[in-house]
């Protein structure tokens, strides 16, 4: 196992000092699973939810979560993002929504965060957005499906 990159010699947290990285096109998806009540779903998709719609305010959180993840989690860079994306699909058959997300840009360090921040957040905001109608919504399996770009190339998830 490698050594991990965000403590100093001394055990200290300590953010990575990417100055001597090269620039390199990176990219990153992750996924967020969100279970909820057959009825839950149908207002969702009828459009009858009375906060409005429901999968483009999640959307648009998870959009601005991912532009904000260094100032959520303590030791990320500040990174100049060229593309967010957030896929919403709803799996009416199984009750459940997945949530993807991509985040790209061409800098000196990954975006693996910033995908896994749109997703969750998105995740999230559906349950923001749905705990008055049910509260035991669960949120589940978030994880990173792919990353490439930088000195450890490509990552995929096995299918």
């Amino acid at each position: 196992m490698s050594q991990l990159t965000h403590i100093n010699a001394s055990g200290e947290a300590n953010m990575v000092d990417v100055s001597a990285k090269a620039e390199t096109v990176r990219e990153a998806r992750a996924e967020a699973w969100v279970h909820m009540a057959p009825e839950t779903l149908q207002l969702i998709l009828s459009g009858q939810h009375h906060k409005g719609d429901v999968f483009a305010t999640a959307r648009i959180a998870g959009i601005q979560a991912a532009k904000k993840t260094w100032d959520l989690i303590p030791l990320c860079h500040p990174l100049l993002l060229t593309k967010v994306e957030v896929q919403i699909e709803a799996i009416d058959t199984e009750n459940k929504v997945r949530i993807e997300s991509v985040c790209k840009l061409a800098g000196k360090t990954g975006v693996e965060m910033e995908a896994l921040t749109a997703a969750s957040v998105a995740a999230l905001t559906i349950y923001d957005m749905c705990k008055a109608v049910q509260k035991d919504i669960v949120i589940g399996h978030i994880r990173l499906l792919e990353k490439t770009g930088g000195k450890s190339g490509h990552f995929k998830v096995g299918v």
